[in-house]
């Protein structure tokens, strides 16, 4: 009977042993940092990174909310590092650093206040905590003016598109409303470029807002200078160099906005059609058409499928016609592509604005001389 009661008990402390090393390990315990940060005036300051890095160099982030406060859940047990980054545009600058212990289930408190730290740490900190202060105080500035000036824009644009549309009577009082909020447009924009620091990283995006602003209401000039400083801050945005180039156009500016739509196509290879087409655009609308032909020429042949492209080049080179006098007559001349142009505008886009303009340009050619030979028929359908 003992032999059997030993057996017994050794079974029963090997299966416990066993289920001991079956039995899951338990979950790593975990606590939380959470705390209020107050600015140098004391007062909530929101939207301050709160960066934890634990010493095994495990990494949490948050931010502050409205109120100044945040939370960091589920951290583990060990010594943490916070790290408070001031905001832009001195985030390069080195953030202030505390250190706490977190426990498991525990919560570890980080209440910091700024106004008291620069008390105790001096003049030199108090002055980088007041910049902080100020390019904070300015960056919120420049947000309010730039959100105000791009809803002025919008309603600058409907004006301009109301003036369009507008009866002759009423032309000048829409005229002086376009006039109107380009002023106020362009006044909250200048105010937000007061707000612009040294290097600012938002400066080419004020003074594009700005050049759209003068753009929109036809001043070309004031439009072209902030254009221009726009691409002073930010030289590689294609875009900044097609709108400086349709001012410069419409202003007559040839060789200068061929160098801006150069530079659009240089810095955007697969969208240089657009660029050279805009130029001709341009031109076109300035009435130019003479010069509008090389550039459209050159839209053609990095883009042969877009009609409108090749209406334009039709329309443009009608403008080079010549006469020749034959006998007692005088025989029109069409520059060389002029036909081919148009039948072009006509094969990609028959049933489209292009395409039945290119008609109307190819029946004007007829008229001007008569037996001339198309690929497109332009007989009229019977009523």
């Amino acid at each position: 009977m003992k032999r059997f009661h030993k057996s017994w008990a050794l079974a029963v402390i090997l299966m416990a042993a066993l289920a001991s090393g079956l039995a899951p390990r338990a979950a790593a315990q975990s606590g939380s940092i959470s705390g209020t940060i107050l600015d140098v005036n004391a007062k909530p300051w929101a939207d301050v990174v709160i960066r934890a890095v634990s010493d095994q160099g495990a990494k949490q982030e948050t931010k502050t909310d409205s109120g100044g406060k945040f939370s960091l859940l589920n951290v583990r047990s060990g010594i943490y590092t916070v790290f408070v980054q001031f905001p832009p545009p001195n985030d390069k600058q080195a953030p202030y650093e505390v250190k706490c212990r977190v426990q498991s289930g525990e919560d570890a408190k980080v209440d910091l206040n700024f106004q008291e730290i620069v008390a105790k740490q001096g003049a030199a900190a108090q002055e980088q905590v007041k910049k902080a202060e100020e390019a904070k105080s300015k960056m919120e500035g420049l947000k309010a003016h730039f959100n105000a000036g791009n809803a002025l824009i919008d309603q600058e644009k409907q004006a301009k598109i109301d003036l369009a549309k507008a009866p002759a009577d009423q032309r000048e009082v829409a005229k002086q409303k376009l006039a109107d909020l380009s002023d106020q447009a362009a006044k909250e924009f200048q105010e937000a470029a007061k707000s612009l620091v040294e290097k600012d990283p938002n400066a080419h995006l004020v003074w594009f807002k700005l050049g759209e602003v003068y753009d929109t209401a036809g001043r070309n000039d004031d439009a072209a200078q902030a254009y221009r400083q726009a691409i002073a801050a930010k030289p590689d945005v294609p875009g900044y160099y097609n709108n400086l180039g349709n001012v410069l156009a419409r202003a007559g500016k040839i060789e200068e906005a061929k160098e801006a739509y150069t530079k659009s196509a240089e810095l955007d290879p697969p969208n240089a059609a657009t660029a050279w087409r805009n130029f001709g655009i341009s031109l076109y609308n300035a009435n130019r058409l003479g010069d509008a032909v090389a550039p459209l020429q050159k839209a053609a042949e990095l883009d042969p499928k877009n009609a409108q492209t090749w209406y334009l080049l039709g329309a443009s080179l009608v403008y080079k016609m010549t006469t020749k006098k034959v006998g007692d007559k005088e025989e029109v001349q069409f520059a060389p592509g002029t036909i081919e142009a148009y039948q072009k505008a006509v094969e990609l886009d028959p049933n489209g604005t292009w395409g039945q303009q290119a008609k109307q340009g190819l029946e004007q050619l007829q008229l001007m001389a008569p037996g001339i030979e198309t690929k497109v028929n332009l007989k009229k359908k019977k009523s």
